[in-house]
């Protein structure tokens, strides 16, 4: 019996298969959009490899700018990256590595100047921000500070949404945007929670995350502290025009148009991105359970706390110094005094440093890379001469608009601050032949420099927002370009009417 046992077949007592089912073969589905795109990006790099050069760009006081071969094929390297983000073609920290590896084995800049870039001091400040936004999550924080906030807000989705998007722009008066959207990203996750447990996309994530992205950017703008390019645009006008733009000077021409963006960004994203439900029914007394479950603040959640004031009064001493000791702190090193002082107190461990979305953090590295690229080979300085020449006999307005929507155009590939290095000069150059001030040019280039609302590389806010999983790139830069649309209307009105009420000089006397 035993030995009949042994030799029994496995399929015997099993229901016969049917013979379709057993020939037919498994399908493998090729996925051809996205070979379409990848080969789309090679193409067009390929393309610039092989063009002999390019037309030599001129400034209205004729000074001739040649294209390099490494700055032509940077060009080429910018377009294929662009292709490759938008569309997803591979995990967006894979494609930045891939922009370092281009430029080292096409010859376009050198290993150590290409790769190096993926450790930038900026790349650090980004690493830093995401840290602590982590604390914040380890800690419990996130969760009390979202369980408040609905306390207030109420019960509708919209006024939620609204609620949101105020903290975020309010946070960036005082806190560089990339730390406010780090440390507002678990909140938010909180709050989605709440509203859909499920985990899966829905539209009141995507307009939660989309809308956090833009109102940061959009309260950087109001005042020094809410992003490094306002003090670097600064100095460099300081430089060329000898005049200087005072702290409450930028916050009285810019807290204006930054707040009424915040406004108008809650309007697109709540037509955009209609919430499923109207109401959340109970989710105030849910709070307020949660809240009490919660119970007094930890140790480590004072800590936290303490620590992330600690950091904002050093970057306010660095804008404000009492010494020269202060205004020489680097930015990504203030930021990096949270992360050791989070693990040296263990506040986190080993496992909370594994959860760090490194993909963003390459994502950052290869931003980086691709701005020097463009700015080393001289490649973005051939760009803005070309565009800017264009405006040489228009109208004044169209000349400022011009410039600022270059701006906003490069800061979605580049670092602001080198789009208003590129533009600024050639700008201060052609605007008195059309008798238009400096300082209009210096706000109106500041305004787009903070807006980047098409790519995820644009500023870390979008990218720390698209960890959510909630929306794709594609979407992203889909429904940016009505946020561009918005605020180049809500630009040129401030330009031509706004700021002349308020006394700013927009044209020569």
């Amino acid at each position: 019996m035993a030995e009949e046992t042994k030799k029994m077949p496995l399929s015997v007592g099993l229901p016969e298969m049917p013979e379709e089912i057993k020939l037919a073969p498994r399908k493998k589905v090729i996925d051809w959009r996205r070979i379409f795109f990848i080969a789309l990006g090679l193409v067009f790099f390929t393309i610039f490899y092989f063009i002999p050069s390019l037309p030599d760009a001129k400034d209205p006081a004729g000074k001739v700018f040649h294209l390099t071969w490494e700055g032509k094929m940077s060009i080429g390297l910018f377009l294929m990256a662009g292709i490759w983000w938008v569309f997803e073609v591979m995990p967006i920290g894979a494609t930045a590595i891939g922009i370092g590896l281009f430029q080292v084995l096409f010859q376009i800049r050198s290993a150590n100047d290409a790769l190096r870039d993926f450790f930038d001091p900026s790349v650090w400040f980004i690493f830093g921000s995401v840290i602590i936004g982590t604390a914040f999550t380890a800690t419990g924080l996130t969760k009390r500070m979202a369980y408040k906030m609905l306390g207030i807000v109420g019960e509708q989705t919209k006024f939620i949404l609204l609620g949101s998007f105020l903290v975020v722009g309010a946070m960036t008066l005082i806190m560089a945007h990339t730390a406010v959207a780090a440390a507002t990203f678990p909140l938010l996750m909180a709050i989605h929670a709440l509203y859909d447990d499920s985990g899966k996309p829905t539209r009141f994530g995507k307009g939660l995350f989309i809308g956090m992205a833009w109102s940061a950017g959009a309260g950087s703008i109001i005042t020094y502290l809410g992003a490094a390019r306002g003090v670097a645009a600064a100095g460099m006008f300081k430089k060329f025009t000898g005049q200087d733009v005072g702290f409450f000077e930028l916050i009285y021409y810019m807290a204006p148009i930054g707040l009424l963006m915040i406004f108008l960004i809650w309007l697109i994203i709540i037509l955009c991105f209609k919430p499923e439900r109207d109401t959340i029914p109970g989710l105030r007394q849910k709070a307020a359970e949660l809240t009490k479950e919660l119970g007094p603040m930890s140790n480590k959640e004072k800590f936290v706390v303490a620590t992330v004031i600690a950091i904002v009064l050093l970057f306010v001493l660095k804008a404000f110094p009492p010494s020269q000791a202060f205004a020489d702190l680097d930015r990504a090193g203030i930021m990096l005094v949270g992360t050791l002082l989070f693990f040296l107190s263990r506040t986190l461990t080993v496992e909370d440093l594994e959860t760090i979305p490194w993909n963003i953090i390459l994502l950052f590295g290869g931003a980086m890379s691709i701005g020097f690229c463009l700015w080393q080979t001289k490649a973005a300085e051939w760009i803005a001469i070309h565009w800017l020449s264009m405006f040489v006999n228009a109208h004044w307005l169209v000349f400022v608009l011009g410039i600022a929507f270059f701006v906003l155009m490069m800061t979605n590939f580049i670092m602001n601050v080198a789009a208003i290095a590129i533009s600024l000069p050639v700008s201060l150059v052609i605007a008195p032949y059309l008798h238009v001030a400096p300082h209009v040019i210096l706000f109106a280039s500041l305004v787009t420099a903070g807006m980047p609302f098409i790519l995820l590389i644009g500023a870390a806010p979008n990218a720390i927002a698209y960890e959510s999983k909630q929306f794709t790139t594609g979407e992203f830069f889909t429904y940016g370009w009505i946020g561009n649309v918005v605020l180049m209307v809500v630009l040129a009105v401030f330009i031509y009417l706004i700021w002349p009420l308020q006394g700013m000089s927009v044209l020569m006397k």
